[in-house]
């Protein structure tokens, strides 16, 4: 055979091997579109919940995910069970997983409280406010009350005072920054420490070295401190407290 007679038989069988491939393509894609639905679904037999479940109860995921699972295995939206398990108030993060052929996977993480925020919310370590069912089981977490949308600075702030705190031996229960930037705090044996406006910390630094010179139950017998003074402060005593001779404390060598 010639090269002219060779080069139309090697376009024609070229042209029939595309076709052969474009329309075995065109058929698989057809008969898939198809196949009864019946034979495709695959119902979800098993959901299971992990997690380390401390406030958190297992029935209350269940009880969310429940209608969301009533579908196949491909019809089932991911992103909408992660979506409504992350609406629970103590959940921090969800990662949801299908498990061929019949299964879904929830791991469930918890939010951890740090401290109060105001009187019906819990604030995370990171600053994530969140409003649980009940509140009353943490009232001895620190009360922590700020400005809206500062609260991670306000917990940084908390977090300074009560170590400086701690190192005296004194506990923080309540940290309070109002609306004009003032601050307060109430320690656990109920003294009330004004700090002002100003150079708080500082202030809180200079109340806390002349506490060397005081006696354990004179401290305690301290009702109100006012630290709103540039160069000392003011003490509010409880009712009975016997008078402190402040000149023979500050010069114990003196008779």
């Amino acid at each position: 055979m010639n090269k002219v007679g060779l080069k139309p038989l090697l376009i024609g069988l070229t042209l029939i091997s595309l076709f052969g491939l474009f329309g075995y393509e065109f058929i698989v894609k057809w008969r898939v579109k198809m196949l009864p639905i019946k034979s495709i679904y695959h119902p979800i037999k098993y959901v299971r919940i992990e997690g380390v479940f401390q406030y958190l109860s297992k029935n209350e995921v269940k009880i969310v995910v429940q209608p969301l699972v009533m579908k196949g295995f491909f019809e089932v939206d991911i992103q909408e069970i992660t979506s409504t398990v992350s609406t629970l108030p103590w959940v921090d993060s969800v990662i949801v997983k299908r498990i061929w052929p019949d299964a879904i996977d929830i791991k469930v993480f918890e939010k951890k409280p740090f401290s109060r925020w105001g009187e019906s919310n819990l604030i995370t370590e990171q600053g994530v406010i969140f409003t649980p069912p009940q509140i009353e089981a943490f009232n001895n977490l620190t009360l922590v009350k700020g400005p809206e949308m500062q609260q991670i600075k306000v917990l940084e702030i908390m977090k300074g005072i009560k170590t400086a705190l701690a190192d005296q031996a004194m506990e923080l229960v309540e940290f309070n920054i109002n609306d004009r930037d003032a601050w307060k705090i109430k320690l656990s044996n109920n003294l009330e420490i004004l700090l002002g406006r100003n150079e708080q910390l500082k202030k809180l630094q200079r109340f806390l070295r002349t506490l060397d010179v005081l006696k354990q139950d004179q401290v305690e017998q301290m009702a109100l401190v006012d630290l709103r003074y540039p160069n000392g402060y003011a003490v509010s005593w409880k009712l009975g407290t016997p008078e402190i001779d402040w000149r023979a404390l500050s010069n114990p060598n003196i008779e």
